[in-house]
């Protein structure tokens, strides 16, 4: 028999051979580092950042996603909890619990929505923009200390590259 081709045995009982097949192609494929996958990249650099902006925000008490909410209010009109949590993409509980600590810090006021009385407006105090400010450094240093290792044109156009690729993602979507 021809070593390169193997018998098929259909069932345990039947040892005639019914079909000959090849054997398969080596299976084996070129090891590639994980650390080239533009997702683990992209984890991982958020990652960095996060922990930057984390350590920077810690004196003032709060974390960036705290950071991401008086951003996301700051100089606006005001907005409902849902209008927030929708704009960062943060679940309403979470959303909730955001907004119960900064008003018991005295940093947001919630009023009824003078044109949907079943909303509640959130807008920034004195203390809540005060805040701001100094969040708003803290987390810049936090930025440009992510982006050290590259020059300024870099910086640019790595922002550039990410919001194409947000903004694409958008129109995919629909949003």
């Amino acid at each position: 028999m021809d070593p390169s081709v193997v018998p098929l045995i259909v069932s345990v009982t039947d040892d005639q051979t019914k079909d000959r097949i090849l054997p398969m192609a080596s299976t084996r494929l070129e090891p590639r580092d994980p650390e080239d996958a533009l997702g683990y990249l992209v984890k991982h650099a958020h990652q960095r950042l996060t922990a930057l902006a984390d350590t920077a925000l810690a004196p003032l008490a709060i974390d960036s996603k705290a950071f991401g909410v008086l951003r996301a209010v700051v100089g606006r009109e005001p907005m409902s909890q849902q209008e927030i949590a929708a704009r960062l993409g943060v679940d309403r509980t979470t959303m909730v619990a955001l907004i119960d600590g900064f008003e018991s810090r005295g940093l947001v006021t919630r009023t009824p929505d003078p044109r949907d009385r079943r909303r509640n407006a959130v807008e920034l105090t004195r203390a809540g923009v005060a805040l701001y400010r100094k969040a708003d450094a803290a987390y810049v240093a936090a930025e440009e200390a992510f982006l050290a290792p590259l020059d300024a044109a870099g910086a640019s156009q790595l922002r550039e590259a990410l919001r194409a690729v947000l903004v694409a993602g958008d129109v995919e979507q629909g949003a």
